[in-house]
């Protein structure tokens, strides 16, 4: 019983042990408690000191303690009650009795005394004690309350630009949703920690001036009691109450100074996740010179200055072989660093040979970035890699848009390239190629300039779009005129995003569609299994994948593997030409089709295509014998008929501010988007059933007809 007992007495302080604490320190300053308890909560009060200091230093992100702010005031909370209950046992103290002072008095409080002044020397604890104050004071506490005022400052004041450009990123494809929500908590973490640490410090400050108020009452309380209640001197109550008020002083300084320090060095760190011992280490071994030229330095005045020589000498010797060690193991790193580019350059994996007859025949990469040599630093991970980053993005993101899973990007350096230049590469045939000026940034003006921004003309690579380059020192000044302000890497990687959006139907090989297909196996075996193992029909790989690539041709995405397999399966045994299985799969696809092209409020505008020229295509359908894709055959006077008359319809709904999309019946729909795709490439075609099959889900509104204008 008596274990049960005691067992639910530790768990309950463990489940309360804020709440018990508290009340703890609210009874120190109330009742007068005995010297046990007094220096039970010494203890505990140094030792919480410790280990906050402690976890602070081994805190990479200072967000990440986010705890901090309010444990800074609670346990200063408690220290003030240790201090009032200290204070209670000093003025209480009988300095006419040595024994019954022993007795009284905290343990810990003597101790400490004992240890600064050494049993008699006061002046010695007094300095020490002195020296303490201004430290805190001074040095830290008003350097950490600076450092936090500015930095919850600073980051209130960027909250609206850091969540513009998360909102931004996510727009553009950058990031995903689930990133998107993480960075924006992330931020509001940062502003609430950074907000609280303002006053959390502010109240350290003022927990450090609450100990010299309370050491001076002791001191000056400490004399009037002595020499008037007890009738001591002025040199025995000096001898009796100050070295108790040093020794409390000191015991209740200590603790404070390591909540300070901690302060000072969480508010003082920057926002990465590294390690600081981690970080020590790397920012300090960057250069071995750093340490030889220390050395040398040392060595010389050791030379030069005789009472010194036993230990400038040593010393600088141990920084010259330090600083020596450093250099060579760059060097080393260097060189492997070398080999490696030089290997992966020939096509050799690490540690792997290579024969003749491997290298003979050299495989195309599937995707390849070429840089010229000014953008090798934007993939140099001693310099932030920040296109690494990015590119890594934007194949996550085609497999969440397009359901592509794109291959590794290869990037390289190429000597044919200008500096600035890059080129993107499928299979080894040039898809994009452009320029960019590092160290500056590219301004699109949207229609929201206010003021304009003199810069050096261009054009945006991916959309075409006019833009100029300005310096760094002109970024702010160009987003507060209005501008749509971008990156080298952002640029570069918007670029790859949409060669690789209209490309996705040429990225998509055999190998892709495997993996696809294996990564739907795992999740719904019976419709791959009845695709690829058919009692009737077995499609191959290749029949798949013509499927897939005539989707992504019109940037349809191919993420809803199950429906476009169940289509499949379905009408396999019915439809054998795969044109026509491709317009089968887009009706079974059409409710993601229309809300592809849908407006915010689920509109889907089209225009119609009429009657008559619905006829005449389906007149001249052409179907090659070889199973190529079927086409119009058109006269050349009804192929320039044809394309003026849907030409003046798209120019009247672009005018609107819409965009081009025509419906049409489905037996035709692919008819319709093959004769016109060469002249009017971002003309989107839907079928009837499409829009069917998106039932309620959309509205539709019928912008114009496009028909036969001089009525044949």
């Amino acid at each position: 019983m008596a274990n049960e007992s005691r067992g639910r007495i530790i768990n309950f302080l463990l489940k309360n042990y804020v709440g018990v604490t508290f009340i703890y320190a609210i009874l120190m300053l109330i009742l007068p408690l005995p010297k046990f308890f007094v220096d039970l909560a010494m203890v505990i009060y140094l030792a919480m000191a410790i280990v906050i200091l402690l976890v602070v230093i081994y805190t990479p992100r200072a967000s990440s303690f986010s705890s901090f702010p309010r444990i800074i005031l609670f346990v200063n909370m408690f220290g003030i009650g240790i201090n009032v209950a200290s204070t209670k046992l000093i003025l209480t103290a009988d300095g006419t009795n040595p024994q019954a002072l022993e007795r009284t008095q905290s343990n810990m409080v003597q101790a400490f005394a004992n240890i600064v002044t050494g049993g008699n020397n006061i002046v010695i604890g007094f300095i020490i004690f002195v020296i303490f104050i201004i430290v805190q004071m001074l040095v830290i506490n008003k350097g950490a309350g600076r450092v936090s005022e500015v930095a919850a400052r600073f980051t209130l004041d960027s909250m609206s630009t850091k969540s513009f450009d998360i909102d931004n990123q996510l727009n553009n494809g950058y990031i995903t949703e689930e990133e998107a929500k993480e960075m924006k908590a992330e931020l509001r973490r940062d502003i609430d920690f950074y907000a609280n640490m303002d006053g959390s410090s502010k109240f350290v400050s003022g927990s450090a001036k609450l100990g010299i108020v309370i050491t001076l009452i002791n001191l000056i309380g400490g004399f009037i009691i002595g020499m008037v209640m007890h009738g001591l001197s002025f040199q025995d109550s000096m001898s009796v109450y100050a070295n108790l008020t040093i020794g409390d002083g000191l015991l209740s300084q200590l603790p404070s100074l390591m909540l300070s320090f901690a302060t000072a060095i969480l508010v003082t760190g920057d926002k990465s996740d590294e390690d600081l011992g981690e970080k020590i280490v790397r920012e300090f071994s960057r250069d071995g010179n750093i340490y030889m030229i220390t050395g040398a330095a040392f060595v010389l005045i050791g030379l030069f200055l005789k009472g010194t020589r036993l230990l400038l000498i040593p010393a600088g010797s141990g920084l010259l072989w330090f600083g020596f060690y450093l250099s060579r193991k760059k060097e080393k790193e260097k060189v492997k660093q070398a080999e490696k580019a030089a290997a992966a350059a020939n096509g050799q994996s690490n540690g792997e040979g290579s024969s003749p007859e491997k290298d003979s025949v050299a495989p195309l990469d599937p995707l390849s970035l070429e840089l010229g040599f000014a953008l090798i630093p934007l993939v140099d991970k001693d310099k932030g890699a920040e296109l690494l980053e990015r590119i890594t993005r934007i194949r996550r993101e085609a497999a969440l848009d397009l359901g592509l899973s794109v291959p590794s990007i290869r990037i390289m350096d190429n000597m044919n390239l200008e500096p600035n230049q890059y080129s993107f590469k499928i299979r080894g045939i040039e898809a994009g190629r452009s320029s960019i000026r590092p160290g500056y940034f590219m301004c699109m003006n949207t229609g929201s300039v206010t003021e304009e921004i003199k810069g050096e003309a261009t054009l945006d690579p991916a959309f075409g779009m006019p833009a100029i380059w300005v310096p760094e020192e002109q970024r702010a000044d160009a987003e507060q005129a209005g501008y749509v302000v971008v990156d080298p890497p952002t640029v570069i990687a918007t670029h790859l995003t949409e060669i690789i959006r209209a490309h996705a139907a040429e990225i998509l090989g055999r190998q892709e569609v495997a993996t696809i297909i294996e990564s739907v196996k795992k999740t719904d075996p019976i419709v791959v299994q009845e695709v690829l193992e058919g009692a009737n029909r077995k499609f191959t790989y290749g029949e798949i994948e013509k499927v897939l690539q005539g989707l992504l041709s019109e940037q349809v995405s191919i993420r809803n593997m199950v429906t476009i397999l169940e289509t499949l399966a379905n009408y396999g045994n019915i439809i054998s030409n795969t044109w026509d299985l491709i317009e089968k799969v887009r009706e079974a696809l059409g409710l993601q089709i229309c809300m592809q092209y849908a407006d915010a409020d689920k509109k889907l505008r089209v225009v119609n295509l009429g009657q008559d020229w619905s006829q005449r295509i389906l007149e001249y359908r052409q179907t090659p014998t070889d199973g190529s894709r079927p086409y119009v055959a058109l006269d050349p006077v009804d192929q320039r008929r044809w394309i003026s008359d849907v030409s003046s319809v798209i120019k009247s709904v672009n005018n609107m501010g819409f965009m081009p999309i025509i419906m049409c019946p489905s037996v035709i729909r692919g008819l319709v988007k093959a004769s016109i795709e060469r002249e009017m490439p971002g003309v989107v075609v839907i079928s009837e059933k499409e829009i069917l099959a998106a039932k309620t889900a959309v509205q539709l509104e019928v912008l114009g007809e496009i028909s036969m204008q001089d009525g044949n």
